[in-house]
């Protein structure tokens, strides 16, 4: 008769950043187990925001010695919307690639965290950042130390053409091709850098007299921060006394 053994239930915290991005970065991770606490931090020479985000996960799971529930905090859409609306799967079935020659970005890591996910029982949970959330903001403090750690490593799998839209002429040729498509909907890649959008709310402001439309949600890429507003997201004022009161 088999032994039966109680899967743990495990909570990992976890924050990533890169000061420039790219520039130094660093991780930290917090790992919870019944009420016991262990904290990781470590820093990069050359990286990107998304890359410490992405590793932070990957390193938590890959502590983790035998199969767990996972709760997984993070403040990174980027993690939580590659995994969770399928992005990084599809990736992996056509070869790494987003669309025909377009790599997808970051695939080494992405592979790491399917395959970490893979050994657990995984359930990602977004936590809004630098919102007084504790265990992110200590995550957050950890990745710093990281940053600002005299041991810095390499990220070995960083390829700054991929990302580094705005100092490399490689990438802008790799994107020129996307610089006229149009963006319309949430996973549509930025014309920019190539990474999939993500949908915004904005904050509500008071409209303006005789403003006859405004955007209730825009397109937004998480990777360098460019803006889309589309069609879908445009409304048409018909009673400016009942908006944005």
């Amino acid at each position: 008769m088999k032994e039966w053994t109680e899967i743990p239930d495990i909570e990992l915290f976890s924050d990533g950043g890169a000061e420039p991005n790219p520039g130094k970065g660093g991780f930290g991770v917090i790992l919870s187990y019944k009420g016991r606490r262990k904290e990781f931090f470590q820093g990069y020479e050359l990286t990107t925001n998304n890359r410490m985000e992405l590793m932070g996960v990957i390193f938590g799971l890959e502590q983790l010695k035998t199969k767990s529930n996972v709760q997984v905090f993070t403040d990174s859409r980027y993690v939580i919307d590659g995994i969770t609306k399928g992005w990084a799967e599809k990736w992996k079935k056509n070869g790494w690639k987003r669309k025909k020659n377009n790599p997808a970005i970051n695939s080494d890591l992405w592979d790491r965290l399917l395959n970490a996910i893979a050994e657990h029982n995984v359930e990602l949970n977004w936590v809004k950042g630098h919102s007084g959330h504790l265990e992110n903001e200590r995550c957050d403090a950890l990745a710093n130390k990281g940053i600002n750690s005299k041991e810095l490593t390499e990220d070995v799998g960083y390829e700054p053409k991929e990302i580094d839209n705005d100092q490399s002429s490689s990438t802008n040729k790799t994107y020129s091709k996307q610089s006229k498509v149009k963006i319309e909907k949430v996973g549509d890649e930025c014309r920019k850098c190539g990474e999939p959008v993500i949908k915004k709310i904005p904050k509500k402001k008071k409209i303006k007299p005789n403003q006859s439309y405004y955007f209730e949600y825009y397109l937004f890429c998480p990777s360098c921060n460019t803006m889309y507003m589309t069609e879908d997201g445009k409304r048409e004022i018909t009673n400016q006394s009942e908006l944005f009161k």
